[in-house]
């Protein structure tokens, strides 16, 4: 099998280059936007080449350069992690993540059909949420973004639903929830408060740490993404990919300064605009149709990520 990953040279795109390596004939596609420091980046790609999976540079709101190499490679699958993260920076510049969350999804969608790509699987967010009106979110939860990186996701899940009910494409859209692990963003909380802790500096919480979050190990997301390999059903349709608990973000601080043996006080400042209070994922339907079952804890997922964060200390410069 034939599989180009998106966003190859990203946190949840390299794993699965690494994974999928293993068995298929992997082309790993990214632009190296300098969102955060692109030396991360080409670590990654150091690591899938290693691997077996063949990079290129390229950038998915190109959509020629997107249909030929589709084309050219005889693709069979896309995994479609390509976009612009963050939910502040999103803020501050919506015209980015619509450009390219939204127009890059519809190119990979547009040249799929264009070829004879078999099925698209769409890295969408929790974010599409937004507005809590229950907890935990069911996929038919009313989807009121409070960010434009939310919406431009939310857009993008709607272009693979009519895809596939206007034109048969197969795709699905797996809405991912606060994913963490070794070699994650350098802007998460999570790489971000070990850095501090580690430094003996206090680390920074946006709002009071009482906004609860559902962490989801990179492992579980990965072995997500494999199982819709092997099924045929779900097209057309979202499924919460989360752990199916939520902590706060003062509970996160304490399990990982208990890892890193200190009793450094956390800081904290104004809450940001666009940041949802509380995230929590009913995985009941993933489970229904993916046979999806988290394994790992959040507190084994930190002690992971410490182990890997000390032995890795140039990872994040």
């Amino acid at each position: 099998m034939k599989i180009l990953i998106t966003g190859g040279a990203g946190f949840i795109g390299s794993h699965l280059a690494v994974k999928l390596a293993e068995r298929y004939e992997v082309i790993a596609l990214d632009n190296f936007d300098p969102y955060y420091d692109v030396k991360i980046k080409e670590e990654r790609v150091k690591i899938i080449r290693n691997r077996g999976a063949k990079f290129i540079l390229g950038d998915v709101t190109n959509y020629d350069f997107v249909r030929k190499i589709v084309k050219e490679n005889d693709t069979e699958v896309i995994f479609h992690e390509a976009a612009r993260p963050g939910v502040r920076s999103s803020i501050k510049d919506p015209f980015l993540p619509n450009k390219v969350n939204v127009v890059g999804t519809l190119n990979i969608l547009k040249a799929s059909l264009d070829s004879n790509v078999n099925k698209v699987i769409n890295a969408s967010s929790s974010s599409v949420y937004g507005k809590v009106e229950y907890l935990p979110f069911d996929e038919n939860h009313p989807t009121q973004p409070i960010s434009p990186y939310g919406v431009s996701k939310l857009a993008a899940e709607n272009y693979c639903r009519v895809f596939y009910e206007v034109y048969g494409l197969k795709t699905i859209s797996l809405r991912y929830f606060t994913v963490c692990g070794p070699r994650m963003r350098p802007d998460l909380a999570i790489p971000m408060f070990t850095k501090a802790i580690l430094n003996n500096e206090r680390p920074i919480v946006f709002g009071d740490g009482e906004q609860t979050r559902d962490f989801t190990y990179i492992d579980d997301v990965i072995e997500a993404n494999l199982r819709l390999l092997n099924i045929n059903e779900g097209y057309g349709e979202a499924l919460n990919i989360g752990s199916g608990r939520s902590v706060t973000v003062n509970y996160v601080i304490d399990v990982l300064r208990s890892l890193l043996n200190s009793k450094i006080e956390p800081k904290y400042v104004e809450p940001i605009k666009g940041d949802a209070r509380d995230t929590l994922a009913n995985i009941d339907r993933a489970k229904k149709i993916i046979g999806y079952k988290p394994k790992i804890s959040l507190e084994e997922g930190l002690r992971k990520f410490v182990e890997w964060y000390k032995g890795n200390p140039r990872f994040y410069g």
